[in-house]
């Protein structure tokens, strides 16, 4: 079993709706209401990501970690 640890990015739309997505992960990527809602989907989504890329056989993020105190998920498969 392996933790994966990814900076996430995330933006504040006009509307108010937050953006959030894994650089790392191309096409990861969700929204919510707030931020916590959107990160929350995010975890979500980043799990099924690489589920998807184990299954594949392709599991190859390209490991960008982080250490600070940007907002970040964990993913354990």
């Amino acid at each position: 079993m392996k933790t994966y640890v990814f900076n996430v990015e995330m933006e504040q739309d006009g509307d108010g709706r937050w953006g959030a997505g894994i650089p790392a992960l191309p096409g990861c990527a969700t929204w919510g209401y707030t931020a916590e809602e959107a990160l929350e989907a995010l975890q979500e989504a980043a799990q099924a990501y690489l589920e998807d890329m184990v299954e594949a056989g392709d599991l190859s993020p390209d490991g960008r970690l982080r250490v600070g105190d940007a907002p970040a998920i964990t993913v354990t498969l």
